[in-house]
């Protein structure tokens, strides 16, 4: 954006005006503040440049202001409106009063960041029109935010995100009251920030061969980092790096393989995952190493905080290790989780030497959490509690609610504005300093990044900003419906609020169907669902959204929407299953996974099939031990087989079943069915492919009558010796079990 410099200054002041609207503030603004106050039925009529003085010390406002003028073009017109920001005393150090009367606007701030989210919800207020009146209703708003930490994390490691890119985003957050963007520098697949002790962090750690022979890579330097950081600050955002240690490193490895426990030679990795080399804790060498790195790190950011990851580390190569070995005993540790412990807390006292603090992902709490340090609680919500109780603080980013890579079918915007960051059984000294929105990039390059984001930030933004019982899903999504404009006009490419089309479907009355109906979930949207069936010689059926039809078997249903006649993009898919024991009694013999609960208890026999994405919402998985469903079949049939798809993800810990079997009964008491064992149970399956993913699917032949129906299934135990995570726990990922009768 161009910066301006100056005033834009007009002699003449607006009165009073009968505009066609009044637009209340509370019907508009997002996050909502925390009071409005109307004055009179008066409004304030705003039709052109801005008459406007500032406090002196709050200069670096100006510029600001300017620009979003530029940009809203809200300096076309002929006539002027005062504005005043003035430094006021007793409010809170981000809070502001804005009053609208018929002398023009004041802001009200005790300090230069209260003064630029008053001029913010002042950039709201206007009309993103080029031309057309404003009008203001006269009355007060008072406001601050409820936590002080509002952030997003942009992970620039695994795709590369262009300097100006950064900025916009920037821009973004500002607009939306958010403060921090979390900045995920290193990686396994990329070093983003130039050190200039250590070259070959960027000439090799900054680049990888992809699988197709392409390269991808980049990575910003330190002229680039600082003009980001301080556009940030005229913005009131803080950037807080994220350099990743021991784990996520195998980048620095590649660059300097000495930097490891076996001193090997490797690539920077193209695939994604978890991986068994990371920084040897037992050579001092490579806390010089990080030192070193850090010290450049700090020159460039003057941030409170420094990130430094300490999650998915596999002690794999400790444990064998020498070094490391010899640390744990001169260092009285009893197993290799303290040693990691040791590890942190060696650099986050280095740090804490320095007049910095460190934030570490919620695996720092293994193995005893370091004093001072605030734990960034993703794993569910227990982190952030544990790390409270301990007397250190917290950030709230569990995956269930803030990880924005997910896709809207399990994260969409009504399950992010229900997030409430804090729990309602939280005990000890610790706070809770906010939360933040997580974006990581294995599968959303920089073209992409704008479509996860959005919406979804901005009912973020009303999360860590106003109070909870302000909150209004309802109010909100009226609010929303506005914004779209501002979106917009700001240039941004949105993605979805949730799957656009809701689908009813049920046990059809012949119990070997399903009855479907699509609907649209917003306005203005027309299409067509097909069910596709899998098999060949099975004909393909269309539907309009709103008919009611029937499924039989297994097939995909693609559904085309279309707004003005206009093709919406890549139609919505949805595997789905037709079979007998659809939405019929069911028994589960495992706990249902908060993350990955595969719709609940009924998850198993509703008809849903898993997509190629394990985080569908349709996929139902445990960690750490078996699985198993009973059906009780409204009446007995005869029996042609049964399947279930399996979900094989080794990089992040997804395994197939050691065993399994399918099994069926007349009355619940006697069973027929074998286990199937290594080869037996996966070497006839069908896999489908997904890049490093695939999916099994697995039938065996009954021919049988039967009424109750079951699977069992083994976990592999620990991931073995082979894999970069050996001995951590693996995870099992199951779909429906599906009952095929010969009416298929």
């Amino acid at each position: 954006m161009k910066q301006w410099i100056g005033f834009a200054v007009a002699a003449i002041l607006a009165g009073g005006c009968t505009p066609p609207e009044v637009t209340e503030f509370s019907a508009t603004l997002i996050p909502l503040p925390t009071k409005w106050e109307k004055a009179s039925d008066e409004s304030l009529c705003i039709t052109g440049q801005w008459n406007w003085s500032v406090d002196p010390s709050w200069e670096v406002v100006s510029p600001v202001w300017q620009d979003w003028l530029q940009v809203d073009r809200m300096d076309s017109h002929a006539l002027a409106v005062n504005l005043k920001v003035i430094q006021k005393e007793g409010l809170a150090d981000e809070g502001y009063e804005l009053r609208v009367s018929k002398e023009g606007i004041e802001v009200f701030a005790s300090t230069e960041t209260g003064a630029f989210y008053g001029l913010t919800t002042l950039r709201w207020m206007m009309s993103t029109e080029v031309s057309g009146e404003v009008a203001l209703p006269h009355g007060l708003i008072q406001d601050a935010p409820r936590f002080p930490h509002r952030g997003l994390l942009l992970d620039c490691c695994r795709h590369f995100m262009e300097p100006e890119y950064v900025k916009r985003m920037i821009d973004l957050l500002a607009l939306h009251k958010m403060n921090v963007l979390h900045w995920h520098l290193t990686e396994d697949q990329g070093w983003r920030i130039e050190i200039d002790a250590y070259p070959r962090l960027t000439e090799i750690g900054a680049w990888r061969t992809e699988a197709d022979g392409s390269t991808h890579g980049g990575f910003y330097t330190k002229d680039q980092i600082r003009d980001i950081v301080a556009y940030a600050a005229t913005r009131q955002i803080t950037v807080i790096p994220e350099i990743e240690l021991p784990g996520h490193s195998n980048a620095a490895l590649a660059a300097y393989p000495w930097l490891g426990c076996t001193g090997e030679q490797m690539e920077v990795p193209h695939d994604w995952g978890v991986f068994k080399d990371i920084y040897c804790a037992g050579s001092d060498s490579t806390f010089a190493f990080l030192e070193t790195v850090l010290d450049e790190v700090l020159e460039l950011f003057p941030s409170e905080y420094i990130h430094i990851g300490g999650d998915e580390a596999p002690k794999v190569r400790w444990e064998v290790c020498p070094k490391c070995q010899r640390r744990i005993d001169e260092e009285g540790l009893h197993d290799e989780h303290e040693l990691q412990s040791w590890f942190i807390g060696r650099i986050g006292r280095y740090l804490e030497a320095k007049g910095r603090k460190i934030i570490g992902w919620d695996e720092i709490l293994e193995g005893g959490l370091p004093a001072g340090a605030t734990v960034q609680s993703w794993r569910g919500m227990e982190g952030g509690q544990a790390a409270i109780a301990a007397g250190n603080d917290a950030i709230m980013s569990p995956t269930s609610h803030c990880y924005f890579d997910y896709p809207v079918e399990s994260t969409d915007l009504e399950e992010v504005y229900g997030f409430e960051p804090v729990p309602t059984d939280l005990q000890g000294s610790g706070r809770i300093l906010g939360g933040e929105c997580n974006m990581w990039t294995e599968r959303a390059p920089q073209h992409l990044v704008d479509s996860k984001v959005f919406p979804r930030l901005v009912a973020m933004s009303e999360v860590l900003w106003s109070q909870p019982e302000q909150r209004d899903w309802s109010d909100f999504r009226l609010r929303m419906e506005r914004h779209y404009s501002r979106l917009d006009a700001w240039g941004v490419e949105y993605g979805w609020e949730t799957v656009p089309i809701s689908m009813h479907w049920n046990a059809a009355r012949t119990k070997t169907a399903l009855e479907v109906q699509f609907e649209p979930a917003m306005s203005g949207i027309e299409g067509v669902a097909t069910y596709v069936p899998y098999r060949k010689d099975a004909p393909e059926a269309s539907h309009s959204l709103g008919e009611l039809f029937s499924v039989v078997g297994e097939g995909e249903i693609r559904v085309e929407l279309m707004r003005k006649g206009i093709s919406m993009g890549t139609p919505w898919t949805f595997p789905v299953a037709g079979h007998v024991g659809a939405f019929q009694s069911i028994e589960l013999d495992h706990e249902v996974n908060s993350y990955y609960p595969g719709r609940g208890e009924q998850g198993l026999a509703d008809g849903r099939l898993g997509s190629q994405d394990f985080r569908d919402g349709s996929w139902q998985a445990v960690q750490e031990s078996d699985m198993g469903a009973t059906i009780e079949l409204a009446e007995a049939v005869h029996i042609d087989s049964l399947s279930m798809q399996f979900y094989r993800y080794q990089d992040a810990w997804i395994f197939l079943p050691d065993s399994l079997r399918f099994q069926w009964s007349m009355d619940g008491q006697v069973w027929n069915g074998d286990w199937l064992l290594g080869e037996a149970t996966f070497g006839e399956a069908t896999f489908i492919p997904n890049d490093s993913q695939d999916v099994a699917r697995v039938a065996v032949a009954v021919n049988a009558e039967a009424k109750w129906v079951r699977i069992e299934a083994v976990n592999p135990g620990l991931c073995p010796d082979w894999h970069d995570a050996a001995s951590s726990a693996t995870w099992m990922f199951l779909d429906e079990l599906v009952v095929h009768t010969n009416h298929h």
